[in-house]
């Protein structure tokens, strides 16, 4: 049944009730998040707008990353520098999955070196019902920060970005990063009805967050799972795919390309797909032509390994090219990184790989190819 709503919503985003097509709807990301014909690979970076580039260091220095997202104006001027010095075909807005928590009302802080710790973990039904929804008004500065950037980008599209249910519960309920998330599992597998109600409140809480983000003109969205890894396919589609759905289906009205990504979730493509995923993003550790087998027809997005990028240019070339031709398997591809950009990483040769991508000619498919069945 999930899949088959998934199918509708999918026919329904591929025949887009769309208004006429302009430069902002036919864009190589845009295009290749539809799975239709583009030029060249469109190319962005998960943590594009960050600590690689010395313009952010010097930007940022002083200012707390949650007063940072808070400020649309430096929002807007963070966003914009990977876009003027890489020349990617996107620009993903400056703000953190924790933003519209702690517009809702929560705790926290991000702590340098750590991440987001929460003053008072939510482990309790009274913990629970404390959560307050997030008011689109709360967050504001996040709609005026996308309206100035819309206006700064052109036809570049921007995507607009948040947590999923499960990885924001998870530091809920953790108190922060976990390596093992014991705290958060045992409540899911101790307590599924609370483990429901919080994640159904967590998903609410997303969905006025990206709905306020294309409102405002984002082009697309990604929905970050970055701790799902964690959980098998079963327990995932127990446990988390519903709530993702809820998500990710009450955008479908918005007619704007979902993105999902996780790390480690290379068992679980095909059901965040289920979830309502337009495109679903890869990390390093599966080959896009595997994914795209178990994808049955999603574009893809990713993959190259963060790591790759601190090695020789020879080395960078070639693994840039192993994934675009496994990419190429795929009804459209978007190449990224399989994760974020790394603190270290230069941000000349990240320049180097957009050149390179944007020198790919796409292979135009068959008409009627179809993908290998699935091993």
């Amino acid at each position: 049944m999930r899949g088959g709503r998934h199918r509708e919503a999918h026919d329904t985003m591929a025949g887009m009730n769309t208004p006429p097509e302009d430069a902002a709807t036919t864009t190589p990301l845009l295009r290749a998040c539809r799975g239709e014909a583009v030029p060249h690979p469109p190319v962005w970076f998960m943590r594009q707008a960050g600590r690689s580039l010395p313009e952010y260091r010097a930007l940022r220095a002083g200012t707390s990353m949650l007063e940072a997202c808070r400020r649309p104006e430096l929002v807007c001027e963070l966003t914009m520098q990977p876009v003027r010095r890489h020349g990617v075909d996107a620009a993903i807005l400056f703000s953190d999955i924790v933003v519209p928590l702690v517009a809702a009302g929560v705790d926290l802080d991000i702590v340098a070196g750590t991440g987001p710790v929460v003053a008072a973990p939510v482990r309790t039904a009274s913990d629970v019902a404390a959560l307050a929804p997030l008011h689109p008004d709360a967050v504001g500065y996040v709609a005026e920060a996308v309206r100035l950037l819309v206006g700064e980008l052109g036809a570049t599209p921007l995507i607009g970005f948040a947590g999923a249910p499960f990885t924001l519960a998870s530091y809920l309920v953790e108190g922060g990063p976990s390596r093992h998330h014991e705290k958060t599992k045992a409540l899911m597998y101790g307590d599924p009805a609370l483990w429901h109600a919080l994640c159904g409140r967590l998903a609410e809480i997303a969905l006025t967050f990206l709905r306020v983000q294309v409102t405002a003109g984002a082009a697309a969205v990604q929905l970050f799972d970055s701790w799902a890894g964690a959980l098998s396919e079963a327990d995932y589609r127990r446990y988390v795919l519903p709530h993702s759905a809820a998500v990710l289906g009450g955008l479908a009205d918005l007619a704007v390309p979902r993105i999902h990504f996780g790390v480690g979730t290379g068992e679980l493509l095909a059901a965040m797909a289920e979830a309502g995923a337009d495109v679903v993003g890869v990390d390093w550790r599966t080959p896009l032509d595997a994914a795209a087998r178990r994808l049955r027809g999603r574009p893809v997005q990713g993959n190259l390994d963060p790591c790759v990028l601190f090695a020789p240019w020879d080395v960078v070339e070639t693994e840039v090219r192993r994934v675009l031709a496994e990419g190429a398997a795929a009804s459209g591809h978007v190449f990224n990184l399989g994760h974020g950009v790394l603190p270290g990483t230069d941000p000349d040769v990240l320049t180097r790989v957009v050149e390179l991508v944007h020198a790919t000619t796409v292979t135009a498919r068959r008409p009627g190819e179809e993908d290998d069945p699935v091993a």
